[in-house]
């Protein structure tokens, strides 16, 4: 009874913990888990070890709901929620920021019950497939997945209002060119930061942190101040606007989407999610940031129970290690019974609902600043404690890492293409790597 006194009370600290620091724009879970990682190596005592997946879980849940608010409201999403921002900017021009939050934490809640249910029929089908698809045949499903993500985003323009042969041309491709070039230059930048250390010895892991932030949210926040667009004022309804069908489709497409990003190395939420709403012909907006919570959590969550799941499963195929979470728990914590399945259950649900109510009260506190303070003076605020933050964990050279990822992730918002194209930073030298080619362009950029 006392055992479960206390994983409940680190479980509750958990979530309010990642509840806090997923406010905070630009900053990622993973980076929080690690330095509380640090900590408790010269703390052993502050956390027990039975409490530590229970802990960590927490701060998962939490970030997975609550990080919508700043992708939302302050423009700085991750690599996850950066889908969500063009339909929920909409709302929030339309005065319904908050509508949108909901509708992103109904559908969190909706993977997480997905997720619940499904799980514990899971056993006996994942380690087959991880049997069938892992080792060198994965990266084949990568070079589809990078293939489609270049391949959808044909040329939107149609030449049309322009004079000349080449202006037509260049209307019709600079889409796809812009979309092309960001690719390449993400995926020469991931080859970088994944095999030079530019911070210092004892953050390492904090390595790709400053190329994160700087394509994705430092660029945000610096296209929403030089936008001269003002934000509404906020209506914050008592209802959603939502049906079962509409809900049926969204969970569908984001357990999809979420599923395919959970298990597959190197695959972002976000660009599962993106998978999914192209295989399932979203049209409704309502629809797509529904999906997009549904991913989120499934893609979060999911990875970091599936070190749980497969540890047990009829193949003995043991922990499946997906997702930063397992990554940074793996020389620390090993799953070793079937209650710790059960733990993780349990406090995905009480992280999930705690987080979701806090998801509703945040959403507000930020739509009553947004209507104190000039959204610009917000985003100002915002850019300073993202520098601080960088240049406090990685340094100087942290900083410079940020600045060159800022340029790379300015390109999409400058021309229109997707900002998925900046993923390639982690997809295409994982996918190399895992056809066995990795070391090869390693040495041919001097890098070895």
């Amino acid at each position: 009874m006392e055992m479960a006194l206390v994983i409940l009370f680190y479980i509750i600290l958990g979530t309010l913990i990642g509840c806090f620091f997923s406010l905070i724009p630009g900053l990622h879970i993973y980076n929080v888990a690690g330095m509380i990682i640090v900590f408790w190596l010269g703390y052993q005592g502050v956390i027990p070890g039975y409490a530590m997946p229970a802990f960590f879980m927490s701060l998962i849940v939490a970030f997975s709901i609550i990080n919508t608010v700043p992708s939302m409201f302050l423009g700085a999403p991750d690599e996850s929620a950066v889908f969500v921002m063009l339909p929920g900017q909409k709302y929030m021009m339309d005065g319904r920021g908050f509508e949108a939050a909901a509708l992103t934490g109904v559908g969190g809640l909706t993977g997480i019950t997905v997720l619940v249910l499904m799980t514990p029929f899971l056993y006996n089908v994942l380690p087959s497939v991880n049997k069938l698809i892992g080792g060198m045949r994965s990266y084949w499903i990568m070079a589809l997945v990078i293939t489609y993500m270049l391949m959808s985003e044909w040329p939107k323009g149609t030449g049309m209002g322009k004079k000349t042969v080449l202006g037509k041309i260049w209307n019709a491709w600079q889409n796809l060119a812009a979309g092309i070039f960001t690719f390449i230059l993400s995926a020469i930048l991931g080859f970088i930061v994944l095999n030079r250390t530019f911070v210092p010895k004892e953050v390492a892991f904090q390595n790709i942190m400053p190329a994160f932030v700087g394509l994705f949210a430092v660029s945000s926040i610096i296209s929403c101040l030089i936008s001269k667009q003002d934000i509404p004022k906020q209506h914050i309804g008592k209802s959603i606007d939502l049906d079962p069908k509409l809900m049926g489709l969204g969970t569908f497409s984001g357990v999809l989407g979420g599923g395919i990003a959970a298990f597959f190395p190197g695959v972002t939420g976000g660009i599962g999610g993106l998978l999914a709403g192209h295989a399932t012909a979203q049209r409704d907006d309502r629809l797509f940031v529904i999906s997009q919570g549904v991913s989120k959590s499934v893609y979060y969550i999911g990875a970091f129970m599936l070190f749980f799941v497969l540890a047990f499963g009829a193949h003995g195929t043991g922990p499946l290690r997906r997702g930063g979470m397992a990554m940074i728990l793996t020389p620390i914590v090993q799953p070793m019974s079937g209650q710790d399945y059960v733990i993780i259950v349990a406090t995905v649900l009480i992280g999930g609902a705690l987080s979701f109510f806090f998801l509703l009260w945040s959403s507000r506190w930020i739509i009553w600043l947004i209507s104190k303070i000039d959204y610009r003076i917000i985003n100002w605020v915002s850019l300073v404690l993202i520098l601080a933050i960088v240049i406090g964990f990685t340094g100087m050279w942290g900083l410079f890492l940020m600045a060159v990822a800022t340029f790379i992730g300015l390109i999409p918002i400058m021309f229109g293409c997707r900002r998925s194209n900046c993923m390639s930073i982690l997809l295409v030298p994982i996918c190399l790597s895992m056809a066995g080619v990795g070391d090869t362009i390693v040495k041919f950029m001097g890098l070895s």
